[in-house]
C-alpha cells in the first residue's frame, strides 16, 4: 500500500490525468516549433558548409562547433537568466523552441552537409556547364536527391529533439516532464506512476519516427542494391 507503485497512486493519476495531457500538448507544440527552426537553420548552414565561399564555410563551422560542444542546459539557462539583463525577456515556451531549435540546427546542418557531399560532384559540374547557378544547381539537382538520403538521420534528430524538450522542466516550462515532476512532488510523492506514464508518452512520440527511419533506410539500401548490384568476384576472369 505504501510502495512507489501502490494502486492508490495509480488511481490518483487516473483521476488527474489532464495534468499529463496538458504537458503532452505543450511538449508537442515546443517540439514542432523547435523542429521547424532546426530545419531552417540546418538547411541554411548545411548549404554554407558546402559553399565555395570561405567566409560562409567559416560561419557554418563556428555555429556547428559551438552548439555541438556546449550543453543544451547551459544554453537554456543563459537565455533564461542572462538575456533579461539586456532587456530581452522571453516566455518559457519561446525559450524552449529557440534553444532546442538552435541546438539541433547544428546537428541538422551536419546531416545536410553529409547528404550534399554524398552526391557525386559530376552532377554539380554538369549542371553548371548547362548554365545553372550554384543556387539553381542545389535547388533543382542536388537537394532533391539529398532529401531521400538524409530523411532517416533527420528522423533520428527529430527523436532526440523531442526528448531534449524535457530540459524545459528546469525552468518551469510547463512541458510533460515538468508537469509530471510537479504532480508527483505535490504531497504524495507518486513518482513511480508519474515517470512511467511520462516515459510511455515520450515513447508514443518517438517510436513511430524511429520505426519509420529504419524502414526507410532499409528501403534505400534495397534500392541501391537493385540499381548497383554487388559484383561477384568469382565470376570475374
Amino acid at each position: 500500500m505504501s510502495g512507489p507503485f501502490a494502486l492508490w497512486r495509480w488511481a490518483r493519476l487516473l483521476a488527474e490525468y489532464s495534468v499529463f495531457l496538458e504537458g503532452f500538448v505543450v511538449t508537442i507544440a515546443v517540439s514542432l516549433s523547435a523542429l521547424l527552426l532546426a530545419l531552417v537553420l540546418g538547411i541554411m548552414f548545411g548549404l554554407f558548409s558546402t559553399s565555395s565561399k570561405a567566409l560562409l564555410k567559416g560561419i557554418a563551422r563556428v555555429y556547428v562547433e559551438f552548439f555541438q560542444n556546449t550543453p543544451l542546459v547551459i544554453q537554456v539557462f543563459f537565455v533564461y537568466n542572462a538575456l533579461p539583463y539586456i532587456g530581452v525577456t522571453l516566455d518559457v515556451f519561446s525559450i524552449g523552441a529557440l534553444c532546442v531549435g538552435v541546438y539541433h540546427g547544428a546537428y541538422v546542418a551536419e546531416v545536410i552537409r553529409a547528404g550534399i557531399t554524398s552526391i557525386p560532384k559530376g552532377q554539380t559540374e554538369a549542371a553548371r556547364s548547362q548554365g545553372f547557378s550554384y543556387i539553381q544547381s542545389m535547388w533543382w539537382i542536388i537537394l532533391p536527391q539529398t532529401i531521400t538520403i538524409v530523411l532517416p538521420p533527420l528522423a533520428n534528430q527529430a527523436v532526440n529533439l523531442i526528448k531534449n524538450t524535457s530540459v524545459l522542466a528546469l525552468i518551469a516550462g510547463g512541458d510533460l516532464m515538468y508537469r509530471a515532476d510537479s504532480w508527483a512532488s505535490n504531497g504524495t510523492l507518486s513518482y513511480g506512476p508519474a515517470y512511467v506514464v511520462t516515459g510511455l508518452l515520450y515513447f508514443l512520440l518517438c517510436f513511430p519516427l524511429v520505426s519509420w527511419a529504419r524502414r526507410h533506410e532499409v528501403k534505400i539500401k534495397n534500392r541501391d542494391t537493385i540499381v548497383h548490384p554487388p559484383v561477384n568476384e568469382e565470376k570475374q576472369v
